[in-house]
Order: structure tokens, then sequence, then C-alpha cells
């Protein structure tokens, strides 16, 4: 029985430490990639619905709009290509077409994270603090809080840890 309480105390102390990674700063250290807008499906706008639709083209061919890459020396750089989207109807008019942006605007500012809130400093000298849900190489922020353009009415950006 000695060793059953043992080993339990081994696996809560492992699953602690984990999520405590997740939450401190080396838990956001590294390149993420928005891959999905999460919804509400019975009660989203269809702005939101449209911008869903969006990132799920891009994403199936491994085009990314937004890449926030987390340095260990508490630098945030932003790839952002929203502002050149282009979106039409595909030749046979069954569904988008939105071209992967070749074009993107970089800028590169500092931050915090510390418990899931993350602060930095937008491109207009403004502080941002989010939320910044991390769980392993996922991590959830309200599309609401991040302000991205074209991705900002509502619901949750999923970014993927590259």
């Amino acid at each position: 029985m000695a060793i059953y309480y043992l080993l339990m105390g081994f696996l809560i102390a492992a699953c602690s430490t984990d999520k405590m990674a997740d939450n401190g700063i080396d838990g956001i250290i590294g390149t993420w990639e928005l891959t999905a807008l999460e919804i509400n499906d019975g009660s989203a706008s269809s702005e939101a619905e449209f911008a869903q639709d969006i990132l799920d083209v891009l994403s199936a061919s491994d085009c990314y709009l937004l890449t926030l890459i987390f340095n260990e020396d508490l630098t945030l750089v932003t790839q952002d290509a929203t502002n050149y989207l282009e979106i039409g109807v595909n030749s046979s008019g069954t569904g988008l077409d939105v071209p992967c942006p070749v074009q993107r605007d970089t800028f590169t500012t500092s931050y915090t994270y510390v418990e899931g809130t993350l602060t930095f400093t937008d491109e207009n000298q403004q502080s941002v603090t989010v939320d910044a849900l991390i769980n392993g190489n996922t991590m959830v922020i309200s599309a609401r809080d991040l302000a991205v353009e074209n991705f900002n009415s509502e619901g949750n950006l999923v970014f993927s840890r590259r």
C-alpha cells in the first residue's frame, strides 16, 4: 500500500510540474501560429463565421496569417499578414479562394507572461494584457482581447506551437 501512495505522489507531482510550466515563461517560449478561430456555431455572427472559414482554408494549406515568436530574452516578434488578405470565390463559384498572403508586417516588442497572463506593448505603444491559456502546444486567446484585424469580433483565437 505504501508503494501505491508513493506512485500517486510522483504522478501528482509530475502533473503539477507540467501545469506550472505552461503557466510560467517556459510555457510560452517558441513560435506560435494562428490556426483556428473557435466560435459558438449557434450564436456567432456572420463575420465570425466568415473569419473562421478563412482561417480553415488557409490553415489547411499551411498558411498562417499571424505568427507570434516568444523569445527567452522576453522579446515578442509578431508577423502579421491580415492586412494583405485577398478574398474571393473560386473559379467554379463553390467556395472561398483565399491565396496565402506573401507580404507580412513584422513588429518586435517586449512581453511578460505570468500565471497565464500575457502583457505586451502593441504597435501604438499601448499596453495590452490578455489571458493566454496554454495546454501543451496549444494556446488560446480571446479574439476581442487580442484585437487582430478581421478576426476580432468574437470567439477564441487558437495558436499551435511549431
